[in-house]
């Protein structure tokens, strides 16, 4: 039996080695990572997905996102045939956004943030307080790849201005119950991890490593 490909598509800005903790079977599993491209100027999400498919080199994969990979991987299965598509940590419509979002839409606030400071991760350390905020910095300047200011500005306006309003029952939903990013109590039909917070691909690993194959291998969906 020919082994399952398995894309995995990070957060925002984020670089591939958040998924390094992450182990599949690999009698069963061929696992393929993908990265952030820069975008071309003024390229759409659907274009830009388009785009990210030339990477799959496998009929039926399985496209698996965090965060903004999750709403990546979902434009992306419009383009091809996937086996299954799973998010985490993400959403599966703009319905789903917490209402700072969908204000940011309307006001056209998230144009007025800084991107020079989130890319700044030394100054941004100067100002926070605390072991755990420094250590959760550290963890951002590890696992941050894209410190390209246009594609930073491309990446938060895609988020915002996404248009889905229905969501694909097909796409697996794993979700945190203390996502601060995407609160749980605006997410439909997810798989729930206890604890899990919006980086538990990083901390959660071994609930993945314990379940991520066998969701992998469900037939039919099913939301906890």
């Amino acid at each position: 039996m020919s082994k399952i490909p398995v894309y995995f598509m990070p957060g925002l800005a984020a670089s591939a080695t958040i998924f390094e903790r992450i182990k599949l079977p690999e009698a069963d599993f061929e696992v393929h990572l993908l990265e952030w491209e820069i975008p071309l100027s003024k390229e759409s999400l659907v274009d830009y997905a388009k785009r990210m498919t030339n990477k799959i080199k496998e009929e039926n994969p399985v496209l698996i996102g965090v965060s903004f990979g999750g709403i990546l991987v979902q434009e992306m299965a419009k383009h091809i045939d996937a086996r299954k598509v799973i998010i985490i940590s993400s959403v599966k419509s703009n319905l789903e956004f917490p209402r700072r979002l969908k204000i940011a839409k309307t006001t056209k606030a998230y144009k007025l943030i800084p991107m020079s400071l989130i890319l700044n991760l030394e100054n941004l350390a100067k100002f926070s307080f605390g072991a755990k905020i420094n250590h959760r910095l550290k963890l951002y300047e590890k696992f941050l790849s894209v410190r390209d200011i246009g594609y930073l500005e491309w990446a938060v306006e895609k988020v915002i201005l996404w248009d889905q309003t229905v969501a694909d029952e097909n796409v697996v939903h794993i979700h945190g119950d203390l996502d601060d990013v995407f609160p749980i109590k605006y997410i439909k039909e997810c798989k729930v991890i206890k604890g899990g917070t919006h980086i538990m691909i990083l901390n959660k690993y071994r609930w993945f490593n314990a379940n991520l194959a066998a969701i992998i291998l469900e037939t039919k969906t099913s939301a906890d």
